[in-house]
Parts: structure tokens; sequence; C-alpha cells
């Protein structure tokens, strides 16, 4: 669970992290030395949360015992989805049948979806607004999801399309004013984040935060989501996220991604799930499991403190320890990410 000095419940106002900020402490970060401990030790002193990390050697094993123990050992309980209605957001950004490392595997979603159901939920449905393809029924058939949805009975909606909403834009790590969002979000009273472990050629890594983009509309926002992409990515997953307040977060590692991601990249068994209720210290927890430091993801490093705690010592860990299971993702060097890489 997580505990913040100051609360997390979407009416309430969050710190404000202006662009000039971020981007001078994605540099600071990037450039390492004293400046990185001193912004860990200031901005983190009053956040905890925890995290269970869980092996799964292949998607053929019990997935909802997994995920179920998880939940459990995180503190939740059928009381907490009882009678209420989940939204599953996974990454189905570039559906390809010849290369399942790029989407949240159908079975974890499936997996996901029989938990909560089993759980007492009220409903359980599943939601994108994948990137690239507007074919929604292509996407869902490409990526392997349309007969899992079928055969247990799940719903899906189309985000690209949904109705929107607007809200203002209380975070401010981008210019933008406000933000469109799905209407659907208004019938959610739990929305879990089931995101691929990737990296990304630009943003490092993209994990449960970044799969937030895949929940704005295309209507507003077109394909690739391109008026985020020039808002600024980092200070649009922190925007996303202060305003969507996900509830929980389920990392796909089992299969992820390495190289040229989110599209482009290899395969990498880590054989992995990540879980947690605080998206920050889960996206943190699944950077080192990929060697990578979440203090030099500039995005990681703007939520710091703000919207979770990312540092090993305000995240206590559950289930399996991270330092044996950490499989290093190899990384765009020409892309001039190498900085991300953990230091020993």
């Amino acid at each position: 669970m997580t505990t913040p000095i100051e609360s997390t419940t979407p009416d309430i106002p969050v710190g404000r992290i202006t662009r000039r900020k971020l981007l001078f402490g994605a540099g600071l970060l990037a450039s390492g030395g004293l400046g990185t401990s001193l912004f860990r030790d200031w901005d983190e002193a009053t956040w905890r949360a925890e995290v269970f990390v869980a092996k799964a050697a292949s998607y053929d094993v019990d997935l909802e015992r997994l995920i179920r123990d998880g939940l459990t050992e995180l503190g939740l309980s059928p009381a907490w989805t009882r009678g209420r209605s989940v939204m599953l957001k996974p990454n189905l950004v570039e559906p390809s049948k010849s290369a399942p490392h790029i989407n949240t595997h159908p079975l974890l979603i499936r997996a996901a979806a029989e938990v909560f159901r089993a759980w007492g939920a009220g409903e359980v449905f599943v939601a994108e607004g994948q990137g690239h393809c507007r074919d929604t029924d292509f996407v869902l058939e490409q990526s392997g999801l349309a007969p899992i949805l079928e055969e247990s009975r799940l719903e899906f909606v189309d985000l690209n399309h949904d109705d929107v909403m607007t809200v203002p834009n209380r975070f401010g790590a981008t210019s933008m004013a406000a933000l469109h969002l799905p209407a659907s979000l208004r019938r959610a009273d739990i929305v879990v984040s089931l995101p691929k472990m990737k990296t990304h050629h630009w943003a490092g890594v993209t994990l449960s935060m970044k799969n937030l983009f895949g929940m704005m509309p295309g209507v507003a926002y077109g394909w690739p989501k391109n008026v985020l992409h020039h808002a600024g990515i980092p200070g649009s997953i922190l925007d996303i996220n202060a305003a969507v307040r996900p509830h929980l977060a389920i990392v796909d590692g089992i299969v992820g991604m390495e190289g040229d991601g989110p599209i482009m990249g290899t395969p990498r068994a880590a054989g992995l799930l990540v879980i947690g209720t605080n998206l920050p210290a889960v996206d943190a927890t699944a950077a080192r499991l990929m060697g990578i430091d979440p203090f030099r993801v500039a995005y990681l490093a703007g939520a710091s403190g703000r919207l979770g705690p990312i540092s090993e010592r305000h995240v206590s860990q559950r289930g399996e320890v991270i330092a044996p299971l950490a499989t290093p993702f190899a990384i765009l060097d020409e892309a001039g990410l190498g900085f991300l890489r953990a230091t020993p």
C-alpha cells in the first residue's frame, strides 16, 4: 500500500512540477553525482509503498494464483473489489501475431479478470486506445485477445473512440491546460494498468505509468497520440497519471522487450510479474529488475516524492528479492540511453 503525506484522491490537487524543473531534474540525474542523492532524500521522505515480485517461468503457470497471492501480500482482499467496476488497461500498442512480446499477453489479462471476478467485482471490462492501428477488430485479432474476450465473456471498450470528458491539468508538468479523458473512467471504480515490461527508445522504459498513454482517446490526441508527444513524453506521463490516479499495476515481465522498444525490440524472458498499488514504485522496481536506474528515467524522477516513492529504501519488497532476479535489458546506446544503466 502507499502512504504519502498528502492525499492521493483525485479531487485533491497534487504537487506541481514545472516543465523547467522536470527538464532540469532529468539533466541532473543523467549526469549523476551528488545531485542525485540529494534529490532522492529530499523528495521522498514522507512516502512509502509496497511492491510484490513473483517468478513466472511461462504463461502456462497458474497466473491467477500469482496475482491473488500478490494482492493478498499487499494487504488487499475481496472486500476491495466486491461490487465494484474494474477496468483492465493492457498494452496493445502495435499488435502482431509474429511478435507477441510487444503486447500484454492475453492469458495475463484473462487471469487478472478472473481474480477480480472471483473476488466479487460487480463487473470487469478491458479498455484500450491503441497507439497506431485504428482498426480495433484487427488489433484484437492480431494480439490474440479477441478469442480470450469471447471465451471469457469480457467486454472490450475502444478508448480511442470513447466519449470524452475534460479535466484541468492540475499537475502541470506540460503546458497543456486540460486533459481529455475517456468517459469510461467514470464507470470504473478501480483502474488497473497491465503493461508489458519493455525498453523505450525515447522514454527509456515503458511500464505501468507510460501504459496510460493508451488511456487517451485518439479522437482527441491522434495516432500515435502525437499531441502528447509534442507536449513532451515525460511530462505527459506525469500529467496523465496525476489525473487518472490508477489503483493498481500488474506488469507483464514474463517475456518482455529489450533494445529498440516499444515496438522494434527483441524478446527478453525475465520470468516475472511486478504488482503494486503505487505506479511509480512499481515501475521503479521493474526498472531495477531490468538493470536500469529509475532515478535516471526522467518521468520516474519527476514522479519521485510527488506521485510516489522510487527509492529502494522507501519501497517495501514483497515476494521475491530483486537482486537475484535482475536481468539487464539491452538499451539503445546509439539513442543516447546508455546513462540509464544502473551502476554497480
